[in-house]
């Protein structure tokens, strides 16, 4: 069974407008859900603190909106409505996605393809494309940004629905070496997908480099060294992708942990 087709890539350039709305899509929404039968949706809801969607969104700067899943304690009991997803979008800020939830927890061969489960990935990637399409724009130049390789195929659905979005994608995961991408039977498409966002991001060197290697030995695409902060540029399509290296952190939250700066003393041993 050959593995479903995603959308041709879309040539030329995104807009070079200004982004407008900000747009987060990671796999769950950062939402905490508790069961409360008071509540006409049965669960009351809050935002996550902890949630790395939410955490990695405070450097924006301009109110985010998000798009995924619920909590998996809510995700397979609530009922979905209209009237549920206007309120977590007043309240939080967060359009659910109701079609996914966990169904069982096989640990199955991690190396054997299954054709299925891929058509499966494909699906859920196109439910996610229609939701977020939702709230873009055609012509505002809209940034959507990314999160992990469970949207790994979002990009390619955003690039065909709505070439003049801004998309980035970042990559929480390790990105495996080009020797073992290879044996990926979707691997072309895997790798079209990533770039058809206009930025990529890896935790490390490493991983941008597998990435880069696998562009080069499977789709014949180089990158060279682009403009400041170490990035990389790929030509693909009439595009420059951008592929940069962001070990980010929350920098308010450690300066709140860290306290107030103190003075310098004395070193120990020097008067």
């Amino acid at each position: 069974m050959a593995p479903p087709a995603l959308p041709a890539p879309v040539l030329g350039g995104a807009n070079n407008k200004p982004p407008g709305r900000r747009l987060v899509a990671a796999h769950r929404l950062p939402l905490r859900a508790t069961p409360d039968p008071d509540s006409p949706f049965g669960f009351d809801f809050s935002l996550d603190p902890d949630a790395l969607a939410l955490q990695l969104s405070r450097g924006l700067p301009a109110a985010v909106t998000f798009v995924g899943t619920l909590p998996a304690s809510a995700a397979s009991a609530v009922v979905p409505s209209d009237e549920l997803d206007a309120y977590l979008m007043e309240k939080f800020s967060c359009l659910p996605l109701h079609y996914l939830f966990p169904g069982g927890g096989g640990s199955g061969d991690v190396v054997r393809f299954d054709a299925a489960a891929y058509k499966s990935f494909v699906s859920a990637n196109g439910c996610f494309a229609e939701r977020v399409m939702e709230l873009l724009s055609p012509d505002d130049g809209d940034l959507v940004i990314i999160h992990d390789y469970h949207l790994w195929l979002l990009p390619t659905f955003l690039r065909r629905s709505c070439p003049r979005a801004g998309v980035g994608f970042f990559l929480h995961s390790p990105f495996p070496s080009a020797d073992v991408f290879r044996g990926i039977p979707v691997r072309e498409d895997l790798l079209r997908a990533l770039l058809n966002a206009d930025l990529l991001g890896f935790h490390t060197f490493d991983y941008a480099g597998h990435f880069l290697a696998s562009c080069s030995r499977v789709l014949g695409v180089s990158g060279g060294r682009g403009g400041g902060g170490g990035h990389v540029g790929v030509d693909y399509h009439g595009r420059t992708v951008q592929v940069k290296v962001l070990p980010g952190l929350d920098m308010g939250r450690l300066r709140g942990a860290m306290g107030p700066p103190r003075g310098r003393g004395p070193r120990p041993g020097r008067s």
